[in-house]
């Protein structure tokens, strides 16, 4: 198990408080876009793994959890995989995000059990679960008739809303309540 000294509590607080915001705001951004792909839906989609990447990067210089290095890598991975799926339509986005959505989702989970003994971390491992799920729904939905991006906007508001718990839960245990 990678435990944290409680000093990295706070800014692991910080780190779900501002992804939780960029959750939020991106999946409004999405959602303001239309159902078809475009340059500024494209953009986005891109941007979310990007983001992904950044906050693994910075939660890797506080915790120094290894896994960390494996979805910024499986981040950047999704980040360039987005945008040449744009190219070929929203089926193949939505099966790069599916693949993407499984593998960050089994990272999230095996990092949330490896600091389960830091408090806040409940919430982090029922999303990284739910991200599989998610993921393996987003794979089949590029099959639909009229498959549309617009699901990965409520997947990220509800991995938002997760971020958003984990931060109080972090910030209760903390103050030892």
């Amino acid at each position: 198990m990678t435990t944290l000294a409680p000093s990295a509590a706070p800014a692991l607080r910080r780190l779900y408080l501002v992804r939780f915001g960029f959750a939020v705001v991106w999946a409004i951004l999405l959602t303001s876009t239309g159902a078809d792909l475009n340059p500024v839906s494209v953009g986005l989609l891109v941007l979310y793994p990007v983001f992904d990447v950044a906050a693994a990067v910075v939660d890797l210089r506080s915790s120094r959890t290894s896994t960390l290095a494996v979805n910024a890598a499986v981040s950047a991975l999704a980040a360039v995989g987005l945008a040449v799926a744009a190219a070929a339509g929203v089926p193949a986005v939505l099966r790069v995000w599916g693949a993407w959505a499984i593998v960050s989702g089994l990272v999230q989970l095996v990092v949330g059990v490896r600091r389960r003994a830091l408090g806040g971390q409940v919430p982090m491992m029922l999303a990284g679960g739910i991200s599989v799920l998610a993921g393996a729904s987003f794979a089949a939905m590029a099959g639909a008739d009229d498959p549309a991006v617009a699901g990965v906007a409520g997947y990220a508001a509800v991995g938002g809303v997760f971020f958003l718990v984990s931060a109080l839960r972090l910030g209760r245990a903390a103050r030892g309540n």
